[in-house]
């Protein structure tokens, strides 16, 4: 057999070989029946899937996940506590809809009015929550629509804190994206999102709640946020859910059929764990690096990431990836917890993907005359 057929005959066989080896299959976006959509990488925040993510629509209850942050807010600037006693008012208890029954003059804690928001959406649990923290529901709102502002909500307005239908009051998906992330900062928030059952007391008030949130039983690593339905919004439903490091965070809106927010979301989330993975290269208090003080009490200071570093790429896209630290040489004291003094980059070969602040681990105070002068002689001698 000459040369030439062999070559051809080899052709033909690599050929048909090829045919038998199974392409990557891309799996095609989701079909969702929501008027409006999205899914976002809690880590970076970047969009993955939307779907008319900016048109506006009702929010219904999902509104009362801002209502927790805001709530959040206060209980971190220490101006609550989650052991305050509130009394319900005539006008919270006047609430009706979804509830948790409050009757006027009832003491309930914050933590149990909190619960009431989070896990039975209760419409006058809301009202007593704002109440407590700004007086009035009124200065409540104003409190919401100052954070909706801050995190760059644009095409969203709060008229109460509840979601009670009212022409003025919409937002869209992406803006409780926005919230969604928000939401994530605060660890006692999605605590609170994850119980399924609270008997709220035994003997007084045997009332329990039970979280209207169905995938903390259907979707493993779901553990967030808060769900909503009105006539007017539909079924709608903020999201978050992680595993193997992976965190996304989705909202659906505008979704008619009941149960259809949770079957849309679980959509969502399967596609998410299909398309892309979480390559994790450092902790969020590993100490990566020490960088020199002047002038402090210490003459150095440990370096952490602000968050953890990784970054969510498509699968399969995860190899020959590095990290690069830069580092201030020099940083006079007081240096103060949290303060950036670099930064971290990872790299695909010359090529930045993603950077995360590095900073001091601890407060480095100013250092005294008499510590600097021993420092100075102490260099004498050793020269």
């Amino acid at each position: 057999m000459s040369a030439k057929k062999i070559s051809v005959i080899l052709i033909v066989l690599s050929f048909m070989l090829n045919l038998l080896v199974p392409l990557p299959v891309q799996a095609a976006e989701p079909n969702l029946t929501a008027e409006s959509a999205i899914l976002a990488d809690a880590h970076s925040g970047k969009i993955l899937y939307e779907k008319d993510a900016h048109k506006k629509l009702y929010p219904a209850s999902m509104t009362k996940l801002m209502t927790l942050v805001v709530a959040m807010e206060a209980l971190e600037a220490g101006k609550v506590s989650l052991d305050d006693v509130v009394t319900a008012s005539e006008n919270a208890a006047s609430y009706r809809g979804s509830r948790i029954f409050l009757t006027a003059g009832e003491k309930l804690t914050l933590y149990e009015l909190l619960l009431g928001v989070a896990l039975a959406s209760g419409n006058d649990a809301s009202v007593a929550v704002a109440e407590h923290i700004a007086g009035s529901e009124e200065g409540f709102v104003e409190l919401m629509n100052q954070k909706a502002a801050q995190l760059g909500m644009k095409n969203t307005h709060f008229v109460n804190s509840h979601g009670l239908h009212d022409e003025n009051h919409y937002t869209t998906a992406y803006d409780f994206s926005l919230l969604a992330l928000e939401a994530l900062r605060y660890p006692k928030l999605r605590e609170i999102c994850t119980i399924k059952h609270y008997r709220i007391r035994e003997d007084s008030r045997p009332f329990q709640y039970d979280n209207k949130n169905k995938l903390l039983w259907w979707y493993p690593g779901a553990d967030g946020f808060k769900t909503g339905w009105t006539e007017d919004a539909k079924y709608c439903f903020t999201g978050t859910v992680e595993r193997n490091g992976l965190r996304f965070v989705s909202v659906v809106m505008g979704v008619k059929e009941q149960k259809g927010h949770f079957r849309e979301t679980m959509t969502l989330y399967d596609w998410g764990y299909s398309q892309f993975t979480f390559k994790e290269f450092h902790k969020g208090d590993e100490v990566l690096a020490r960088v020199q003080v002047g002038k402090g009490t210490a003459d150095q200071v440990p370096v952490i990431p602000e968050k953890k570093v990784g970054i969510t790429v498509p699968k399969g896209e995860d190899k020959d990836l590095t990290t690069q630290i830069e580092l201030l040489p020099l940083v006079d004291a007081p240096v103060h917890k949290g303060q950036v003094v670099g930064y971290i980059s990872i790299m695909k070969g010359e090529n930045v993907l993603e950077r995360t602040n590095l900073v001091a681990a601890e407060d480095v105070s100013k250092g005294g005359l008499f510590r600097e002068l021993k420092k100075v002689l102490k260099k004498t001698i050793a020269g």
